[in-house]
């Protein structure tokens, strides 16, 4: 017989505040067991109700209303027999969820998929009868082929799904739809061959980095073919290295020093960010590359290999100093010429430079023309590194310069009224109606959708104010003004 002494409630009681429970290992076994399964639908049901939300704001964002031209998502970008949402919608999303926006495009295509393809799999799903994963696992595989194939599919495997493992059930899946609609499979591939990329993300180990490349399959089991031979023939010449290390090493090395490929001679760029106390030992503050974190040792190493700790710019290469505030706010961009240069002179009124305290350093100068100068574009990509729109991330080499504050409407060209944005977000920015964005002189920017919800986001090196100057603004009252046209 099973104590019932501890349990905290009858099952299907619920609970109002689950920190004045007791210790949940004297809690019996079984209970725990039926607890994980209960919480297993109540996600469910909650993904379900999720989706209907989404639908429910996309339904009020028409793609009727999004410009033509250049940029323009190409027409019926959603399914055949759904309704057109605008291309705008899913940066919305990102913003509402507060999500990146890669999982803000897949909430919403699952959704149209669960409505208007596999309405039996988003009953169940609504009633708890089967989990979101397995749900998701079936929208994934059958967004891009008819209702009437998904219907046949769902028939034939919506029954069974949760006897079988997630990827037994996408296996099974994507099998009846090879069979049935071997078009939808065909462009299923097409559209993952269209948005194939190389990407680099954080490893979760300081100073370790993910390098991925989305290839076909014949591809990518030929380069790793090639690669585990070239470790191989290391390990045989005597290399005491792993050979998962030994790998990684011949891939770096088979790119950054390619021969015999017919492509052109190319320099990379490697941004190195660091503070000169961690350089010099008196810091472990952590320093990026590209935008990617590294320890201080292991930054100090790097930044020895290249030659760079004297602080001297490596063979091909450039070195400029980013002046920071106490609170990390970027006051100016410098390369060690101008600096030395600007020491040598001071101010220019006082001749005793040892005793002089007036300021000489500061962002570049605003210009009357619309496009940046050089000084101005060096600034604001050192202060934002990043698109700055709400977890987008698009490195700014991707990136456009966008006056905040439009030109044709009074604007300034100056570097409190610029911010980085990727293509995306600047046609965005530009079209999109009842959006709002707002650049403060330090680099913050607060993005307001139209449904109300404002996201801040700052540069990376600057700190964020104490608590007690955190003010929750409300959404604008007026519409932004027509924005400048983004580039070609």
């Amino acid at each position: 017989m099973t104590s019932t002494a501890h349990l905290p409630r009858p099952r299907g009681q619920v609970v109002e505040d689950w920190s004045e429970l007791p210790d949940r290992s004297v809690w019996p076994q079984e209970w725990l067991a039926d607890e994980l399964r209960v919480l297993q639908r109540r996600r469910a049901v909650d993904a379900a109700e999720e989706a209907e939300l989404i639908l429910g704001l996309a339904a009020q964002r028409p793609a009727t209303a999004d410009p033509d031209g250049p940029g323009a998502r190409r027409p019926g970008w959603t399914a055949d027999g759904e309704p057109g949402v605008s291309e705008f919608f899913v940066a919305e999303l990102s913003v509402v969820l507060n999500l990146g926006r890669g999982t803000a495009a897949h909430r919403l295509k699952r959704a149209l998929t669960w409505r208007y393809k596999l309405p039996a799999t988003f009953a169940a799903l609504k009633a708890g009868e089967i989990d979101e994963r397995r749900a998701d696992a079936l929208a994934d595989v059958l967004a891009h082929t008819s209702a009437d194939i998904a219907g046949q599919v769902e028939d034939a495997l919506l029954p069974g799904a949760c006897d079988l493992s997630v990827y037994r059930l996408r296996d099974r899946a994507t099998a009846l739809l090879l069979q049935l609609d071997t078009a939808a499979a065909e462009e299923r591939r097409k559209d993952a061959e269209r948005t194939a990329d190389v990407r680099v993300y954080p490893s979760g180990v300081e100073g370790r980095a993910t390098l991925a490349a989305d290839l076909p399959t014949d591809e990518a089991a030929e380069c790793h073919d090639l690669v585990d031979q070239l470790a191989r023939m290391l390990e045989a010449d005597g290399d005491a290295r792993p050979i998962g290390q030994l790998r990684a090493h011949v891939l770096s090395a088979l790119i950054r020093r390619a021969a015999d490929n017919g492509l052109p001679q190319v320099s990379a760029d490697v941004r190195i960010t660091a503070g000169l106390d961690c350089l010099t030992g008196a810091s472990t503050a952590p320093g990026e590359v590209n935008g990617l974190p590294i320890t201080a040792a292991h930054l100090r190493e790097l930044l020895a290999r290249v030659g760079a700790l004297g602080l001297t710019a490596p063979d091909g290469g450039t070195l400029t100093y980013a002046i920071t505030g106490p609170d990390g706010r970027l006051l100016a961009t410098m390369t060690p010429a101008e600096l030395i240069r600007l020491a040598r002179r001071a101010c220019g009124e006082h001749r005793d430079r040892g005793s002089c305290s007036c300021p000489v350093l500061g962002p570049p100068p605003p210009t009357d023309a619309y496009a940046p100068t050089d000084r101005q574009c060096a600034f604001v990509t050192t202060r934002d590194q990043r698109c700055r729109f709400p977890n987008c991330g698009q490195r700014t080499g991707w990136a456009d310069l966008d006056h905040v504050h439009p030109h044709a409407d009074g604007g300034v060209t100056d570097c409190t009224n610029l911010c980085c944005l990727c293509r995306s977000h600047h046609r965005l920015k530009t079209f999109a109606r009842g959006w709002h964005f707002r650049l403060t002189d330090d680099g913050t920017l607060h993005v307001t959708t139209p449904s109300g919800v404002t996201r801040t986001t700052r540069p990376p090196g600057l700190r964020p104010p104490p608590p007690s100057v955190l003010i929750d603004r409300p959404p604008p009252t007026q519409p932004p003004p027509a924005d400048d046209p983004p580039p070609p």
